[in-house]
């Protein structure tokens, strides 16, 4: 039977909920005040609640369109709003406890996912780890990377800034510890950490999960080009005037077929709307910048075998594996060099588990392991997987994850070491 309970923040009292197993969930914390009217396409602003807060119901996710990695990973519903600007935090207890922190930064290209979905509920791994973990939700696709030359770029970015901005002011009010956090990502999450560490990192310690550093960043001529034309495709002259139209108006345009032309123009495979190198928020010339980077984090970072299988048009086989080493495993062993070259650690980790030949060992793959939530979904990846080799990997994945979260090594050497789980 699940209990309320309550926080006292600076701004206010939260009312969160203790589940059965003890860990209290704290819902739907806005971090940020509502993107919307003159706010979207602008940088975040603090957040200006104050007083008693509900958090004892799950928030709305951004607004986007289904993935299209939900042939092999499922799919999942929940109301979206553009007043998504929340996280969520599961917490052994709202004490002075000082607990290790993890910030998660969903995946999702960019353009899908959220924060607290079921398949990211983070109350096993708190319970587990003796851990506070944090759920982020960011704007994704045109709300959250359109880039208009002249106006702030990247704002989605500046999202998950804010988000680790208000963990560090607020966390020790939610039994964490703000001097122990761990930023942790995948794909699109994992990329933005990267992201992140070529800015003003606020952290230095995360786990990278298929950064999709391989394909890179747009170029602002790049996301220029994609910005008209998906301005155009919404029928509005300028970024004020795609300011007044409905949210549903905006994701048809992504749509459109004039968008789709100037993506395929582009000829990258890159996310409809991701990072954009706008000289202000990212520089340029980002490749040394990255370089620098990996010198500002102790590291984990993991990839899966057949990274690409996940996607449409892709298999598990030699040459998709070929493709994901490109984008993912390459770049991953990388990363990891050039942070133990300039003196920082750095444990290397690939995903074999393959319970389909169809998928094998797929993007995401390693998800329900990390999050040990196998049973929230309903994923072709996972068909036919044994719960005995489930309930195994899960306990050995987090057992990993867990140990370099508290500040310690993984269980395996440090790279070029690469540790195969399986």
């Amino acid at each position: 039977m699940n209990q309320t309970v309550q926080a006292v923040l600076q701004a206010g009292t939260l009312t969160g909920v203790r589940d059965a197993g003890g860990i209290c969930r704290y819902h739907a914390i806005p971090y940020a005040q509502a993107p919307v009217g003159e706010l979207r396409f602008s940088p975040p602003q603090p957040a200006a609640w104050r007083g008693p807060l509900d958090a004892t119901r799950p928030g709305p996710v951004a607004p986007q369109l289904p993935s299209r990695l939900r042939g092999a990973m499922g799919d999942f519903d929940a109301p979206q709003s553009e007043d998504c600007l929340h996280l969520t935090v599961w917490t052994p207890g709202a004490d002075a406890a000082r607990r290790p922190v993890v910030v998660w930064l969903h995946g999702g290209a960019w353009q899908s996912g959220g924060g607290a979905l079921d398949w990211y509920d983070g109350s096993h791994l708190a319970a587990r780890g003796d851990l506070v973990v944090v759920g982020v939700n960011y704007r994704l696709a045109a709300l959250g990377w359109l880039y208009v030359p002249g106006q702030t770029a990247n704002v989605g970015l500046l999202d998950q800034e804010a988000a680790i901005d208000w963990v560090l002011d607020n966390i020790q009010d939610l039994g964490g510890d703000p001097e122990r956090i761990t930023v942790m990502g995948q794909s699109a999450g994992a990329s933005s950490i990267c992201a992140m560490l070529a800015r003003r990192p606020r952290f230095s310690r995360a786990i990278l999960q298929s950064a999709a550093l391989g394909r890179g960043f747009r170029s602002a001529a790049q996301a220029d080009a994609l910005g008209q034309a998906f301005l155009q495709a919404a029928g509005a002259g300028s970024l004020d005037a795609a300011r007044s139209l409905p949210v549903a108006a905006l994701l048809a345009a992504q749509q459109a077929p004039d968008v789709q032309d100037v993506l395929r123009a582009e000829g990258s495979s890159r996310s409809q709307f991701c990072p954009v190198l706008d000289g202000q928020v990212l520089p340029q010339d980002i490749a040394p910048a990255l370089q620098r980077a990996a010198s500002r984090a102790d590291v984990l970072v993991a990839y899966t075998r057949d990274e690409m299988a996940a996607f449409p048009g892709h298999a598990a086989d030699a040459e998709g594996r070929q493709a994901g080493e490109q984008v993912f495993g390459a770049p991953a062993r990388q990363w990891a060099a050039d942070a133990v070259a300039s003196g920082r650690q750095a444990w290397l980790a690939r995903f074999d588990v393959a319970p389909t030949t169809r998928f094998g060992a797929c993007h995401c793959i390693e998800l329900p392991f990390v999050f040990d939530t196998v049973d929230a979904y309903a994923a072709p990846m996972l068909a036919g997987l044994p719960e005995t080799e489930a309930v195994q990997l899960t306990r050995d994945t987090q057992a990993a994850w867990i140990a370099f979260i508290r500040g310690d090594a993984p269980g395996w050497p440090m790279a070029p070491h690469l540790q195969v789980l399986a």
